[in-house]
């Protein structure tokens, strides 16, 4: 891989999610912790972990941009994800829009990764891909991702309701003007 599809932070390796991360990203996704404000639905297979893999890889084909894998600098080891994706589905009266996300194994919780990572993808979308804003969106409980998206000067717009695995949650719609 060349250094081009690499964002380096203090701590963090950003690169593209490559099949070589499935275990790393079964025991993400496989924590019922995790998924606690995604649906409550965490994967139970090695290979639904590869699957979304393949997903991630097809999103990076399609729109050139997609979740990246977070790497320790120190480790190595894979910490979880994040990265922007390109929506082209209608959400919240939203369409064709960039979103930020990241997703961090538990055991990594508390130590500032998603902020770090989150304003490494924040810089990212102002240089090289020249967005005029950037959208989140988080359930209404999950008050420790929205600390990170208020610490990263995103506003919280308006709630609304997404249906995950066929159950409507309560989210919040989060903006950040570039």
């Amino acid at each position: 891989m060349d250094n081009s599809n690499i964002l380096e932070t203090e701590r963090l390796i950003l690169r593209p999610v490559s099949l070589n991360d499935s275990d790393g990203m079964f025991a993400l996704d496989s924590d019922p912790e995790v998924h606690r404000y995604l649906g409550d639905k965490p994967i139970n297979t090695k290979s639904e972990a590869i699957k979304i893999i393949e997903m991630l890889l097809e999103q990076y084909d399609k729109f050139g941009i997609a979740r990246w894998a977070i790497i320790s600098k120190y480790s190595e080891e894979f910490i979880g994800w994040s990265g922007l994706k390109f929506i082209d589905k209608m959400t919240n009266s939203h369409i064709n829009y960039y979103d930020i996300g990241y997703r961090i194994r538990q055991n990594f919780w508390g130590h500032g990764y998603a902020y770090e990572s989150a304003n490494a993808w924040i810089n990212y979308a102002k240089a090289i891909i020249d967005a005029d804003a950037l959208y989140a969106i988080t359930h209404m409980d999950n008050l420790q991702s929205q600390n990170v998206l208020r610490k990263c000067n995103f506003s919280q717009k308006n709630t609304f309701q997404e249906i995950i695995h066929n159950k409507p949650i309560n989210c919040i719609w989060h903006e950040l003007i570039l």
